[in-house]
Order: structure tokens, then sequence, then C-alpha cells
């Protein structure tokens, strides 16, 4: 800083040294994402009490809203050029794998859940002769649709790999076929969850821990691969307009991580609550 003859102070001049950093441009998403996270929440808790979904609606819109609005910023910011240089694209990788740590911690608390109550059934059930699941608990054969969920994830998470060996060698046609299969795979996957959860014998509410924990933890899984085959429609219309360089494409490769941490998961799911938990099978 200087001043001049008339003393006024000088403005602060640019050193002229660059930096491989990206600082973002101010956005209002974040403080709009969390009113409407905070107007979900409020809205979940008045629908439990009272039964009015208003809030929940208003926050559940808002939150839409904002995610499609953010993420079309973000892959504005992805195509300028110069912006994501080599040390922001690690960056973006460290971001994304912390992100999909902690999506396994969430997990983790299900399966801590599921396994409580199963191995050491006697401190929820409190019967003379506990076991897992309850007594009179109808479960699912799980050589039955949860096995072909199964085959169509493991078939999802082969295609997406094609797609993204196909990028790295410049096979534009690979990368579009493996990505629109692995998309039809994961729609595939929750057509066949919601026939299941249709022929269900038991209920979320009413049929007890054992359906409490099926729910949550299969739902929630569920869901993610809801997210997931979003994520990788969203690349496959990337990859269309040419969006994807074998050089540059971290949001397929984040779409790609999240589409096999789900495949893994699912993994786990299947052996722990289908398989190893089944009980007696509906129809036998």
């Amino acid at each position: 800083m200087s001043s001049d003859t008339h003393g006024a102070t000088a403005l602060p001049v640019s050193s002229g040294l660059k930096q491989p950093y990206h600082l973002v441009d101010p956005s209002p998403w974040p403080l709009v994402g969390s009113l409407g996270g905070g107007l979900t929440v409020a809205g979940i808790i008045r629908a439990s009490h009272y039964g009015h979904y208003s809030i929940l609606y208003l926050g559940l819109l808002v939150v839409l809203f904002t995610a499609f609005l953010w993420w079309r910023d973000v892959l504005k910011e992805s195509r300028a050029a110069g912006v994501h240089s080599p040390v922001v694209r690690l960056g973006l990788r460290y971001g994304m794998m912390l992100f999909i740590a902690s999506e396994v911690m969430f997990f983790v608390a299900f399966f801590w859940a599921y396994f409580h109550f199963s191995l050491f059934p006697e401190h929820v059930l409190g019967t003379a002769t506990p076991m897992w699941p309850p007594a009179g608990t109808l479960t699912f054969d799980p050589f039955h649709l949860p096995f072909l969920n199964t085959m169509l994830l493991l078939l999802s998470g082969c295609t997406v790999t094609w797609a993204h060996h196909s990028l790295i060698e410049g096979n534009r046609r690979g990368l579009i076929i493996g990505l629109a299969l692995t998309v039809l795979l994961g729609l595939s996957f929750t057509t066949c969850q919601a026939i299941e959860y249709s022929d269900a014998p038991f209920k979320f509410s009413g049929g007890g821990i054992y359906s409490s924990v099926f729910f949550l933890a299969t739902g929630f899984h569920g869901f993610h691969v809801i997210v997931g085959t979003i994520f990788l429609a969203v690349c496959l219309f990337r990859a269309n307009a040419g969006q994807f360089t074998p050089e540059k494409h971290f949001g397929f490769e984040a779409a790609a991580w999240y589409w096999h941490f789900v495949d893994v998961v699912w993994l786990f799911l299947f052996v722990a609550v289908y398989w190893w938990g089944a009980g007696t099978i509906v129809g036998e």
C-alpha cells in the first residue's frame, strides 16, 4: 500500500502470480438449500405430529429446485476454460472420496442396528427363547427377486466400467452404450424393488423391529440407487453432448465411484438381510 502526494490511499495491485486454485463465484444456493433443508425437517416434524404435509412438500420442492440450479451452475463451471485445473480436480476427487466415506458410515449405522437385534434378539424381544427373525415373521426368498436385483446391480457395475474404459480409449459409442445400459439396469432394479415392497408380507408401520430395520436399510439403499441413476443419466446427456474427454471427465468418474459404492452396499444387504437373515419364507 502506498499514498500519493495528495494523501489518497492507492488501490492494491495484483502481484501477477498465478495459482492453480479456483475460488467459486458468489452463489445463493448454499443459503437457499439450507432454508429448504430446514423447511423439510420442520415439515417432517409437523407431518409426524399433526398430519399436515404442506411445509414438508414446500421444503422438498425448495431442495429439489436448489439442487437442479446449483448442479447446473457446477456443470457450467466445469466447462469454463482453465477453471478446473489439475489441482482443483484433485481436490474434487478428495471431496468425492470423503463424501462416499460419510455414506459408508451412514449405512454402518443400519448394519449395526440390524446385527444388534439379530445377534442379541433378547434385548428387544424379551422372550424365553428369543429368535431372529421374530417368531411369525415371514421373509423374502433371497433367491427370487433379491437375487435378480443382485444380478442387475452386478451387471450394471460391469457396464459402467465398460463405459469408463471406452471413454479413456476415446470410444464415444462404447461410452454412450455403456452408460445407457447402466441407466436401464438401475431403473430395472428400482422397478423390481417396488414390486418386492408391494408384495412384502410385513409393513413398515406396525411390523415390529424386523420390518423397521429392513425397510430403513433397503429403502435408503433404493433411494441411493435412484440418485445414482439420475447421476448417470445426467452423464449420459453430457456424453451425448461431447462434454467428456479422456483427459477431463471427473463428473463421470464421480458417478462411477458412487455407483460401485451402491453395488457393494447391496451385496452386504443381500448376504446379511436377505440370505443370512432369512426365516420362514413367504409361500412355504
